[in-house]
């Protein structure tokens, strides 16, 4: 059975911020904060799941902040699926994020 194409979240969705970071090229120590109650495995497996990103993880054992040992993910994107997702819409993409973030409110009528 052939692999569906990757589609892409919704831009101004937890899905777009967190894909917009593995489409990027630059290292990330960090993002801002997912509010809500979904985890960052859950929005992963929702975009591997539902938007057919072939995301992978790998884990390692690490230490938390208060020093117990503890599990530390790591996701990403293969290179070749970063190039063919940019070249195929994906830098459009994060453009309408980019616009969408600086525009003002809308205002009802």
């Amino acid at each position: 059975m052939p692999s569906k194409s990757p589609t892409f979240p919704g831009p101004l969705t937890a899905r777009g911020a967190v894909l917009a970071v593995l489409l990027s090229d630059e290292d990330q120590t960090g993002t801002e904060p997912l509010r809500g109650r979904v985890t960052l495995a859950a929005i992963v497996r929702t975009l591997k799941r539902k938007y057919n990103w072939p995301i992978e993880t790998s884990s390692f054992p690490s230490n938390g902040a208060d020093g117990r040992a503890t599990w530390a993910t790591v996701y990403s994107l293969p290179p070749a699926v970063v190039t063919r997702a940019l070249n195929a819409g994906g830098r459009d993409w994060l453009k309408s994020r980019s616009s969408a973030r600086r525009a003002p409110p809308r205002e009802f009528e």
